[in-house]
């Protein structure tokens, strides 16, 4: 197996691997903005610079093809000062009020400002007047806070494979764009959410959750989608025992950090008010009165009983849902099959 220098340690590593995945296998920490795992690295943001020996300039390690005996620093004085200088410029192209912003708290290059001691502003640029778009129900984007890392067109194009977002305009101009620059709901976007859950800072965020809490007041609970049988993994952020916003597991599968717009978004039926909280049980004048669920499953259980005996198992169908688990459903089949004595069991595709 191939190895290089890392740091003064020599490591192995494999073939195809860049100097970054190197450098993460063996736990050393290289800081990155637009760097996105399975996609194709772009080398954009400048910040996971490292020196190279025999190397003209600093190089970005996510797009750097690791190879024999190569000799690599990544915590140098030099390798420093432009990580810093990369961020100081970031800051001063767009509008970043960590104060207001919605990303405060998660926002990777708010992070890397604190971690590489960006106290002041050198530089004064000048950041280019676009709307804030949140005409969709779903989707706020705020371009002045967008540093044009890629990650959300990598998302979109390689991840998702939407193919609705990419680069648009050229220099000072410079921004990511639909089709024809128009907003996210007169485009191509199905609103799978995956740019919005790559976005390293507040240039994306979700309409529901705005001002409902910063990142620090959740609490995170990992769980199973109930949309379909499918069973990805995600997390809910709650605060004060409410689900203010969802995003998928990284490590989990079988999403591993994808999901579909009822995942992400179609969390609103956990806390309406129209949800039964007691079983109902129709009465003679059609309307409905709560009991127990021991008396719901007894009156269910003699009626099935009762069918059965004057029409035989074939009077009887079962039909369950498909946002229910493949647990629930194989026991409900188990239940008509082996209790009933009937095949004629089905799921609700539609939900």
């Amino acid at each position: 197996m191939p190895s290089l220098t890392l740091n003064g340690q020599v490591v192995e590593f494999e073939p195809g691997q860049t100097v970054l995945e190197v450098a993460r296998a063996h736990g050393v920490d290289i800081p990155t903005l637009c760097y996105l795992k399975d996609a194709t690295p772009t080398g954009a943001c400048r910040m996971c610079l490292v020196e190279i020996e025999g190397a003209r300039t600093l190089v970005a390690s996510c797009a750097m093809p690791a190879s024999e005996d190569m000799v690599v620093q990544t915590d140098t004085e030099r390798v420093h000062k432009a990580r810093k200088l990369n961020i100081e410029l970031l800051l001063a192209s767009g509008d970043h009020n960590c104060l207001v912003c919605e990303a405060n708290g998660r926002c990777k290059l708010q992070e890397l400002a604190y971690r590489y001691g960006v106290q002041s502003l050198r530089f004064h640029g000048r950041t280019t007047d676009y709307p804030v778009e949140d005409s969709n129900p779903l989707i706020v984007r705020d371009f002045s806070k967008c540093i044009l890392c890629g990650r959300c067109v990598q998302a979109c194009n390689e991840v998702q494979v939407n193919r609705a977002i990419g680069y648009g305009y050229r220099g000072a101009r410079s921004k990511i764009v639909t089709a024809g620059d128009r907003p996210y709901h007169e485009s191509d976007c199905v609103f799978c959410g995956q740019c919005l859950e790559v976005c390293p800072t507040g240039a994306l965020t979700e309409k529901k959750a705005r001002g409902k809490g910063r990142a620090w007041e959740f609490e995170r609970v990992r769980t199973t989608c109930t949309y379909c049988g499918v069973g990805c993994q995600m997390e809910l952020h709650v605060k004060d025992n409410q689900v203010v916003r969802v995003t998928a597991v990284d490590d989990g599968g079988p999403n591993f950090g994808r999901l579909c717009v009822k995942g992400r978004f179609g969390y609103d039926f956990i806390h309406s008010p129209d949800r039964l909280t007691t079983p109902l049980i129709k009465q003679e004048d059609g309307s409905f009165r709560e009991a127990s669920w021991d008396e719901a499953l007894d009156l269910v259980a003699s009626r099935l009983k009762r069918i059965r005996r004057q029409s035989g198992p074939n009077s009887i169908g079962g039909l369950t849902s498909a946002r229910a688990t493949n647990e629930a459903n194989y026991l409900f089949m188990k239940v008509m099959r082996a209790g009933v004595g009937t095949n004629n069991v089905d799921h609700c595709a539609r939900l």
